[in-house]
């Protein structure tokens, strides 16, 4: 009987563990947007769990010498793994989604039976050996369980997503007079998106993905779920890591509008080639019906010289656009630049956002309101009354100090605009950062040239993680920074608690640029 009840304490404990690391692992899998070559690839810089995978192993012989008495330590091995992995907060938490769930029954069903089985095992033949070594196959399990999940669903997954998808094409098909108006680009698209809604809502009922939902199930998701009869207008961002990602979308939702607000070199691992990024975002333009409208920021050099087959309409600060936003003045209080409308009329716009790179995604949302019909006085309203998106040039007052928060996805372009933005303020300058990634091979040679120009700018350059922000660190002292100015720190809150401890009388501005997500 006591054998009974150590081999259950300790197939407990054990199930426990499991659970947490797999758990971990479903998390980083969705992250990869449950892309199995992502996920390897995560796998090999997963040092830290394999090694303590590893030192659980050592249960086999434990339990082999020594029996129950084995089993007992295992019981206490189980719990400091247990320990180790319990869940820490997260940037962007699991979401349990009914695709998870059913995973996550799929890798139960091999844990029952190895329970089982080991049961069998050690009381009916007295034999530890089996259950030993299928618990060393399922310690080493967790990382490739999901994946393995994963596959085992995937017919499942495909009959289930494909009615999902075919539900959302008959919603925009019982709607004949739904404009759906499609926002893609590398960088600016979820605040385009944000802004046209804010400016449209003035005449029409619009609605917008939410969020960061860009994904094909995402834009599905809000389909069936938010949009309804009334609607006039659908503002769908449209976001892609490989070719044929935004034409899969349009495909479902059938756009009649195109918004194009950026090319650049973002997700390169998986894209390869900046042709690629191309070929992929003008995908959306390729959807578009004969008489649709494509809106292009012609201030991109990868975007004024593609020809398309559709009306094109330009917007931009540097080009000569259609729409072109001019005498552009910035300060901490906000934006002010001057556009011309459809009507020949110069009008002054005002905004609380602040930041060139806000004044050209306002611009491309005002040459779509304007081309829609919406009063330019309107739009000149619904400009002043726009709010930050989070973590995009938003600015928080802490005390007599200034946070520029532009934590949400950095990009060379986006990272050079945001210290433009530092650059206008009055005090100390602090950047706060861990570096671009998904930059592929370029990686290392972007982020030491944003190591430069954050040396023309920065007061202080606070690096989180030494790996990660190596290029930076180099990038800053090619230009002659002093160590003394660079602090280097594990993680953002370390980043955060050395920014309180730079002594100066001065108000400090405080630049947070890019967060990296929990699989980095």
């Amino acid at each position: 009987m006591f054998g009974v009840i150590v081999y259950a304490a300790s197939s407990l404990m054990f199930l426990a563990a499991s659970a947490l690391l797999i758990i971990r692992y479903m998390h980083i899998f969705q992250l990869n947007s449950y892309k199995s070559d992502a996920q390897r690839k995560w796998l090999k810089s997963d040092v830290k769990s394999l090694s303590r995978r590893l030192f659980i192993l050592l249960n086999i012989p434990l339990v082999i010498l020594f029996g129950t008495g084995g089993l007992i330590i295992s019981f206490f091995l189980f719990g400091a793994l247990f320990f180790v992995d319990r869940p820490k907060k997260a940037k962007k938490p699991l979401v349990y989604t009914g695709r998870v769930k059913r995973m996550l029954m799929t890798i139960s069903a091999f844990y029952v039976a190895f329970i089982i089985i080991g049961a069998v095992s050690w009381f009916a033949f007295a034999n530890p050996v089996p259950t030993s070594l299928y618990a060393a196959v399922l310690l080493l399990f967790p990382p490739y369980s999901v994946m393995l999940a994963n596959l085992l669903n995937k017919s499942r997954e495909k009959r289930i997503n494909d009615g999902f998808i075919s539900d959302a094409e008959r919603i925009i098909r019982e709607m004949p007079r739904l404009k759906v108006i499609g926002v893609t680009g590398s960088y600016g698209k979820t605040s385009v998106k944000f802004y046209l809604g804010k400016i449209l809502s003035a005449r029409f009922e619009v609605l917008v993905t939410p969020e960061s939902y860009n994904t094909t199930l995402g834009v599905v998701r809000t389909v069936r779920e938010q949009l309804r009869p009334t609607h006039e207008i659908f503002v769908c961002e449209m976001g892609a890591k490989g070719v044929g990602e935004i034409k899969e979308i349009c495909d479902i939702v059938r756009p009649k509008m195109g918004v194009i607000t950026s090319i650049g070199p973002q997700h390169l691992e998986t894209f390869r080639s900046i042709e690629n990024v191309i070929a992929t975002k003008f995908e959306l333009e390729k959807a578009l019906p004969l008489d649709g409208i494509i809106f292009l920021n012609t201030d991109n050099e990868y975007i004024a010289g593609q020809k398309v087959m559709v009306e094109r309409v330009s917007y931009g600060i540097e080009s000569e656009a259609d729409y072109r936003a001019r005498d552009i003045k910035v300060s901490e209080q906000g934006s002010e630049f001057k556009m011309t409308g459809r009507d020949g009329k110069e009008y002054t716009f005002t905004t609380r956002l602040i930041g060139r790179h806000n004044v050209l995604n306002i611009a491309g949302a005002v040459a779509v309101a304007d081309t829609l019909g919406v009063p330019m006085e309107d739009i000149v309203m619904q400009v002043r009354r726009l709010e930050s998106v989070p973590h995009r040039l938003q600015l928080i007052k802490n005390g007599n100090n200034l946070i520029i928060d532009d934590a949400y996805n950095s990009n060379p372009s986006g990272a050079k605009a945001a210290l433009d933005v530092l650059s206008e303020f009055e005090g100390v300058k602090i950047l706060v950062t861990p570096g671009m990634i998904e930059l592929g091979e370029k990686q290392y040679e972007l982020n030491y040239e944003f190591g430069r120009q954050a040396a023309e700018v920065c007061d202080y350059a606070v690096l989180v993680g030494e790996r990660q922000t190596r290029p930076i660190r180099e990038g800053l002292a090619s230009s002659g920074y002093g160590e003394g100015k660079i602090i280097v720190v594990p993680t953002i809150n370390d980043a955060l608690a050395a920014v309180g401890t730079i002594n100066t009388y001065q108000r400090k501005v405080v630049l947070l640029e890019n967060d990296l997500p929990d699989n980095y």
